[in-house]
């Protein structure tokens, strides 16, 4: 078992998990919003986010909403959702993800199966600490996710899935008016300004985009 502490995020994994054991912690974890797992094939990792990692989570998850909602574009906020797929032996929970081109094709279901239903548009993947292993790949080969927004607690970016890895990129495909200059000034407010002139100024910011 290897563990890694930091202020921002405390990390396990953990070696040779069967998939039923990583099934019975996620049961076991159902109602709860911490640890999040991520399973790769034996590999089991935890991480339990602390309030810098999840301030940063939601602050960039509220730009999304902001941004959709000036665009006019429905999005469906499915948050640490849990996704697997037992005949990849891969599964894992985001900080935060987003169907916005396939809304209409999940909204209101209970259960998102990955066999049959699409992957979510947009994550959000909040990394303070070195990952203990890539989740990219999970991502490309459990359904294809095409964009990941990372922040590693100095800069965000935007990785857009080509082919079957991801490539960084200056402006997301998902909601074409986000680029990485933007989404990094934005997180850098985030951090110093008083909440109620953040919130304003992210009013504003979407409104820019979307014009």
């Amino acid at each position: 078992m290897e563990t890694v502490k930091t202020p921002a995020e405390q990390r396990v994994v953990l070696h040779n998990i069967a998939w039923n054991t990583y099934e019975r912690l996620l049961a076991d974890h159902e109602n709860n919003s911490a640890p999040h797992f991520t399973y790769d094939r034996g590999e089991l990792e935890t991480i339990s986010p602390s309030p810098e990692h999840e301030a940063f989570n939601r602050s960039i998850a509220l730009l999304v909403e902001f941004l959709a909602a000036e665009l006019g574009i429905d999005v469906y906020d499915l948050g640490s959702t849990t996704f697997r797929r037992e005949d990849l032996a891969r599964g894992f929970e985001p900080d935060s993800c987003f169907y916005v081109q396939n809304e209409g094709l999940v909204r209101g279901k209970d259960r998102i199966d990955l066999a049959v239903d699409p992957p979510p548009d947009l994550l959000i993947e909040i990394d303070i600490t070195s990952p203990s292993f890539s989740k990219l790949p999970i991502y490309a080969q459990i359904g294809g996710v095409p964009e990941i927004w990372r922040y590693d607690g100095e800069r965000p970016t935007i990785l857009v899935l080509e082919g079957p890895v991801y490539a960084e990129a200056t402006g997301s495909a998902v909601l074409p008016t986000v680029t990485s200059n933007a989404l990094t000034d934005f997180v850098e407010k985030s951090k110093t300004t008083r909440r109620t002139v953040w919130l304003k100024e992210v009013h504003d910011l979407a409104r820019k985009l979307s014009g």
